[in-house]
């Protein structure tokens, strides 16, 4: 009897004495250190960009501070500093995330973009701000911020692409000081400001750079700018720097003149001019891709529709539609910013140079590098449709089409502008669509004119035929989960004779 109340006490001393250990857990908060080192396995590197940034053509101070306003550090900058894109991943040591952001001053007119980074401080287990530097960019709505191993000996190099005050592109790249592993600071290796495209011309890295066993070659970087000493305006220099493991520095290495199209001068200085909306008009077709042989592939394309503000990407049966944010002359073409409409985060970048009067050449890059349905290279030339002799039908659906239909929503009327008319009841409500393709299925997407720039206004429907020329539409949402039907009761479309 006398040992089970001694078990009994025991037993009810390690309850409690649990219990209070339970309390002291849940109160300093060390749960959350075990909830962190479980995910921090997970931690990828990643760009935060701003999820809404509207329309942010002329680039005005008010239109930049709401784009930056969802925007956040692991220290709070300095009052005026504005941020426009931060990039975070893990750190050298993999336990915690580092932070870098671009920024501007409120108070700089002339809009200098700068370089920040944030580290994790282990002595007071706080972050601080530990490095700034100025980069050659000037223009914050032009600004694409990412991190990469240029040298091959997987060192931390951050590049920052933007165009500077005279519309030129730039590009300022920093590498991770190899002086100490606790040190902080980046060292400049290049800065680059041409009046055509900057390009880093990657190449693949063999199989023992890939397993972490050597290192890899560094990657050079291309410079296209004016060839001055000729009279052709679309003849350029290619400018090729390598980098220079010695100095720590990219140095000039060859120079090599690219001839351009002879074309008549005075219409080409009409499109370059550099004027607001003329060479946008000049864009707004359909493009078909030209393969580096001169065949082109009509099952890849682009539609510039600068009056609907929106740029539809199509290539491996697939289609993306991204909502054309700003646009900046250039001396060969235009610099695009663009948004995906599904994807608020995914930004697209496109330098567009005048190839000739029906030929452009395209340069994309994406701010965040999410593999999502299609993984078509976008980069090379296109050729403007009407110029194009295709020697088989096209098989791929139109994007725009001229037809009218009796639903239970009313008579509706496409139009080959990419416009809809929809009538009912002696109401007339219009709207912009899209005919597309995602993987096997046709889609059909909506949307209409007030309130178009909401996703929940954009309404996107399957198209199945429904015998004699119908169309049958069932409504379904597109995400990076691909296509989920809606279970809403389908629309039939019948053609009007």
């Amino acid at each position: 009897m006398i040992e089970m109340k001694k078990s009994f006490v025991v037993f009810s001393l390690c309850v409690a004495a649990s219990c209070v250990l339970f309390i002291i857990f849940l109160a300093t908060g060390i749960w959350k250190w075990f909830l962190n080192t479980n995910t921090e396995e997970n931690i990828r590197t990643r760009i935060v960009t701003p999820r809404d940034a509207g329309s942010l053509s002329g680039g005005g101070l008010s239109q930049q501070e709401e784009w930056d306003a969802n925007l956040s550090t692991k220290v709070p900058m300095e009052d005026g500093e504005i941020v426009i894109s931060v990039l975070v991943h893990e750190s050298e040591e993999g336990l915690v995330e580092d932070q870098i952001a671009v920024y501007r001053k409120a108070s700089d007119a002339a809009n200098q973009v700068f370089v920040t980074y944030f580290s994790y401080d282990e002595r007071t287990s706080a972050y601080k701000r530990a490095w700034n530097a100025q980069t050659a960019a000037a223009r914050p709505e032009t600004i694409s911020l990412f991190s990469q191993d240029l040298v091959g000996d997987r060192s931390r190099c951050i590049i920052v692409a933007g165009m500077n005050a005279k519309s030129e592109h730039t590009m300022t790249i920093f590498r991770k000081s190899q002086r100490s592993q606790r040190d902080a600071a980046f060292k400049k290796i290049a800065e680059l400001q041409i009046d055509g495209s900057i390009v880093i011309q990657e190449t693949g890295r063999s199989l023992a750079y890939q397993q972490g066993i050597a290192n890899g070659h560094s990657f050079p970087i291309a410079a296209y700018g004016h060839d001055g000493s000729s009279r052709n305006i679309l003849d350029q220099l290619e400018t090729v720097y390598v980098y220079n493991q010695a100095k720590e520095q990219y140095e000039q290495s060859t120079v090599t003149r690219i001839p351009g199209s002879q074309v008549e001068q005075r219409r080409l200085r009409e499109i370059l001019s550099g004027t607001p909306g003329v060479f946008e008009n000049f864009i707004n077709d359909l493009w078909y891709y030209v393969s580096p042989q001169g065949t082109v592939d009509s099952k890849q394309y682009l539609y510039f529709d600068p009056a609907a503000k929106e740029i539809i990407f199509f290539g491996d049966e697939t289609q993306q539609v991204f909502l054309w944010q700003n646009s900046s002359p250039t001396r060969y073409g235009l610099y695009i910013r663009s948004q995906n409409i599904s994807i608020s985060t995914l930004l697209r970048f496109l330098d567009i140079e005048l190839e000739s009067l029906d030929s452009i050449k395209l340069r994309v890059f994406e701010d965040v590098r999410l593999k999502i349905t299609v993984s078509t290279s976008w980069d090379g030339s296109y050729r403007r449709a009407s110029a194009v002799s295709l020697n088989e039908p096209e098989k791929s659906i139109k994007p725009a089409i001229n037809a009218l239909y009796d639903s239970s929503w009313g008579r509706l009327q496409f139009l080959n502008t990419g416009e809809y008319t929809l009538n009912s009841g002696g109401n007339a409500r219009k709207g912009r669509y899209v005919f597309f393709s995602v993987e096997e299925y046709n889609l059909l997407e909506l949307r209409p004119e007030q309130g178009e720039s909401s996703p929940e206004n954009r309404m996107v429907y399957r198209i199945d035929p429904a015998g004699n020329a119908a169309l049958s539409l069932s409504r379904v949402r597109l995400g990076t989960m691909g296509i989920q039907d809606m279970l809403e009761t389908p629309i039939t479309l019948t053609p009007v004779n």
